[in-house]
């Protein structure tokens, strides 16, 4: 069976490469739209104009499900590209909910974009999971383009780790997954002070009910 994955940009090669290492009989396909990276900063008309000829492209390509590796296009846009699909969609959004269950300080982090964290769905996510939570949102507005560019810059990332660390933050989200290619390095800053939650896993229980179904 084919499956779709998409993301902006190399955010999306982590997710891929993680569904096809778990799932080998499987055809994974990604695309990118490095073009237009990064989506964050956008506003999601631009976006839907971006995507959908690329989701067209997935389903002629034969895909029978396309995992949406991207915060900013699921919390934004999960449902107009749902009623213009045919094809299950599986979103990817911060985890909310895990966080707002596992943290013992009752403080949480989300590193996100701008734009997943103005979205009515980010909104309704904390409202519905964490709302007997404080919930910190350190500016990573420039993250996205820092990894996609291969220009990490270190001394930032520890000044905004920093900031919600300080603040008692104990699980630390990640809500785009272009910045699971730094965890390593966010994982050294938040040592023995925070836990850091990826959505894989996440994606991957729901991505084998959608197969199941489909089989």
């Amino acid at each position: 069976m084919k499956i779709g994955v998409f993301d902006s940009g190399v955010g999306g090669l982590s997710v891929a490469n993680f569904i096809q290492r778990a799932l080998p009989e499987h055809e994974v396909i990604l695309r990118e739209d490095k073009a237009h990276v990064p989506y964050g900063t956008r506003t999601p008309q631009e976006i839907f104009g971006f995507v959908v000829p690329i989701f067209q492209e997935l389903a002629e390509a034969g895909c029978q499900v396309i995992v949406v590796a991207c915060n900013t296009v699921s919390t934004n846009l999960i449902e107009q590209l749902r009623a213009r699909f045919d094809i299950p969609l599986i979103a990817t959004e911060p985890m909310i909910k895990p966080a707002a269950e596992r943290t013992v300080t009752g403080i949480i982090a989300v590193c996100a974009t701008p734009l997943t964290l103005q979205s009515q769905r980010y909104h309704w996510l904390k409202q519905t999971y964490a709302k007997d939570c404080t919930v910190l949102e350190p500016d990573c507005s420039d993250w996205a383009l820092m990894i996609q560019n291969n220009q990490v810059d270190i001394s930032k990332l520890e000044t905004r780790l920093s900031e919600v660390l300080d603040a008692g933050a104990d699980i630390i989200v990640l809500g785009c997954t272009h910045y699971h290619w730094i965890d390593e390095i966010l994982q050294d800053i938040a040592r023995n002070r925070a836990v850091i939650i990826e959505p894989e896993a996440s994606i991957m229980r729901q991505l084998k009910r959608v197969l199941a179904q489909r089989a």
